[in-house]
């Protein structure tokens, strides 16, 4: 027969429980086989195998995407310029992954129905956070060099493909310094030493023998890598913020507000900057299969970053980084000639190491 026995708790904690001996029994028991477990195993429980794979797609089809994202820029341009308007480009992105969020929620509706998890409809509480990572994303896009070109664009009049996937990785550096500035995580000095480590590959990866000026690149390409990096960086941390801030929440709900916001911001500048130009041309004057493919690539890699930001962090992202850096440079050298000398090779392995060091380190709170 099992007996029971009371537990006492101050009132303003509540009644007292009731149990019997044998479920406490059963109870420590379990506890004490999950804390064995994971002194055993001194790590984390990991999650389902199904998710592992997901992520690792996710991971996979964003290193294929951000390797091949600079060279369809790159490839976009004829006779050394874009021919079609970057603003009008830019939009089409952000409708592009609006229309994809949207199409996502409607299978789910159809397959699981409707629940407050991911209900369209939703509060302004709730939105009203959703401009600010839009706005940051348009202003790093947005130079203001005589209105004519986006930041993104416009780098590469001074660094060519391989050079700005090496310079897009001063974003982990600015990511780095606000995780700790936001999102109150501290980092691990050999974090700290893996960004020392990402500029020296920079610098040494830029560096051209053959050049009267120590850097390859130009001081105007550096100084927009570092604005583009600092924009990036606090955009990425403040919408992986956000997005988490309520997990259980659709991330298709959350990318369509965010989308939305952003389709407003890049009607704007189109409005501001190509109106002439679109209403005289045309909205789609310039395009190509290319320029097609380029906005595809966006569209699918925007949505690729959310779901890291989600699941994972910006640190997953770092992987696919550091992969499609090599990547773009191997590319290159088939597509537009690019010479991988000694500098690059070295400066591709010393950020690599960089990246490595610092994703096998995760930020702890």
């Amino acid at each position: 027969m099992q007996g029971k026995t009371v537990y006492n708790r101050p009132s303003w904690f509540g009644p007292s429980l009731e149990v019997t001996s044998s479920r406490l029994e059963n109870n420590i028991l379990q506890k004490c086989k999950v804390i064995l477990v994971t002194k055993k195993t001194r790590g984390p429980i990991l999650p389902p195998r199904s998710q592992v794979q997901a992520m690792s797609f996710v991971t996979l089809l964003l290193t294929i995407l951000t390797s091949s994202q600079s060279i369809l820029i790159v490839w976009s341009k004829r006779a050394g310029k874009y021919e079609y308007s970057v603003t009008t480009a830019n939009f089409l992105v952000e409708a592009l992954k609006c229309a994809l969020s949207l199409a996502a929620l409607v299978r789910i509706w159809r397959k699981d129905g409707v629940t407050d998890d991911n209900r369209l409809s939703t509060t302004w509480d709730e939105v009203k956070v959703y401009p600010i990572p839009a706005a940051l994303y348009l202003v790093k896009n947005l130079l203001q060099a005589g209105l004519d070109f986006f930041l993104q664009y416009y780098i590469f009049a001074y660094v060519d493909a391989p050079g700005y996937q090496i310079l897009k990785n001063l974003n982990i550096i600015s990511t780095g310094v606000l995780y700790q500035i936001i999102l109150k995580r501290k980092l691990t000095e050999i974090q700290w030493a893996a960004f020392i480590l990402l500029c020296a590959g920079c610098t040494t990866a830029q560096l051209n023998p053959s050049s009267d000026h120590v850097l390859q690149t130009p001081l105007q390409g550096w100084v927009m890598a570092i604005v583009m990096a600092l924009l990036s960086g606090f955009a990425g941390v403040y919408t992986e913020a956000i997005i988490k801030k309520r997990p259980s929440r659709n991330i298709n709900v959350q990318n369509f507000w965010l989308y939305v916001f952003g389709m407003i911001f890049n009607a704007f500048a189109i409005m501001t900057q190509d109106f002439d130009a679109v209403m005289n041309d045309g909205f789609f004057h310039g395009y190509s299969l290319i320029t097609v493919l380029m906005i595809l690539n966006h569209a699918l890699s925007g949505i690729a970053v959310s779901m890291v930001m989600k699941y994972a962090d910006n640190i997953v992202k770092v992987y696919s980084t550091s992969v499609a850096m090599l990547l773009t440079a191997v590319v290159s050298v088939f597509l537009f000639g690019f010479h991988l000398s000694l500098a690059f090779f070295l400066g591709s392995i010393v950020v690599s190491v960089a990246i490595y060091l610092h994703s096998t380190n995760k930020a702890r709170r």
